[in-house]
């Protein structure tokens, strides 16, 4: 399924049915009289978030949305039907904003929220409503009020317990694959991953979900790479696992290349918890990884795990301490 995190969408709520002018003209009543009914109310445009689904996709063959009309009123004072609501699936996640792509309407943390957007047209009124001691026979009746309709944006920011985080090709997708379930694309070179990866891992009968955040290089927050479009994943993430190739030269210069890029885009995203974990030690001796453990320690107060996705070794204790950041 390709991923998509931002899709702009034009609603429409129903029309209000318009009221209805009517007589009586029944066999052996002696009085006549106003009869009509009102219009019935239009369908509005509600939103609901759903668990089962993690991109906009759907949003890109389907850009108008319109709720179903009201119906006029008839005679013998019949409401007219009221139009059919229509309600739009969501991902958890998903922000919805105004047409200057900016101003926050709704926000969806939780599965199975709702949220009526626009409510539809109030009908009209018959007129029968109109009748009075001086006004015994009223023609008088009122149109149904229209729908609103407007452009909206529709932006999703993956909600993930841990977002792995790293510079390209420090394994992250390879980490994501053998933590969980998710099967994204991987191969040997930069930017194997252009779309956020999601994936569900358990352990001792907990549950953990991961993202696995597109690579990131020196002016990701300017558009540099894949831009900061992914930034924002970053933001709804509880924890950062920050994954880096021990076998660069200098580890602590790739980190920094990171976390300098997440700090231009958004400081808040600093204070969140950070697990360091240095891949790939099966690429280097054991005095070569302790010498660059000590030295990158110096630099970064913070616990420091080291694992080989190729060799299979470390990735028990990562998980444990995942789930103990998570529940902690």
């Amino acid at each position: 399924m390709k991923f998509l995190d931002q899709a702009k969408i034009y609603i429409k709520a129903g029309n209000g049915g318009d009221g209805c002018a009517s007589f009586r003209r029944e066999k052996f009543v002696e009085f006549g009289g106003p009869d009509g009914g009102d219009g019935g109310k239009g369908g509005s445009i509600i939103f609901k978030s759903d668990r089962n689904l993690n991109t906009l996709i759907d949003f890109r063959y389907q850009q108008h949305y319109k709720a179903e009309n009201g119906q006029s009123g008839k005679k013998k004072k019949q409401t007219g039907k009221k139009g059919e609501n229509l309600i739009i699936k969501v991902p958890v996640g998903t922000q919805i904003l105004e047409e200057d792509n900016n101003t926050l309407i709704y926000d969806f943390n939780k599965p199975s929220e709702t949220f009526v957007l626009v409510a539809g047209g109030v009908g009209g009124l018959g007129n029968v409503r109109f009748k009075s001691a001086t006004n015994r026979a009223p023609r008088k009746k009122t149109s149904g009020k229209r729908g609103e309709d407007f452009w909206i944006w529709l932006q999703l920011k993956i909600i993930a317990d841990v977002g792995i985080i790293g510079l390209p090709n420090a394994g992250k997708s390879s980490l994501l694959s053998i933590l969980t379930r998710a099967r994204p694309k991987i191969a040997n070179y930069p930017f194997t991953t252009i779309n956020p990866n999601l994936g569900v891992s358990f352990y001792d009968d907990k549950e953990l979900t991961l993202a696995d955040i597109p690579g990131l290089i020196e002016g990701a927050h300017q558009g540099t790479g894949l831009g900061y479009k992914f930034l924002r994943h970053i933001e709804r993430c509880k924890n950062i696992l920050h994954l880096i190739d021990i076998s660069n030269e200098d580890i602590f210069k790739s980190y920094m290349q990171v976390k300098d890029e997440i700090r231009k885009f958004d400081k808040k995203i600093e204070k969140k918890k950070e697990i360091i974990v240095l891949n790939k030690t099966d690429l280097l001796s054991e005095e070569e990884i302790n010498n660059k453990i000590e030295k990158i320690k110096k630099k970064i107060k913070k616990k420091i795990l080291t694992i080989s996705i190729m060799k299979n070794s470390g990735l028990n204790n990562l998980k444990q301490v995942l789930i103990e950041n998570v529940s902690g």
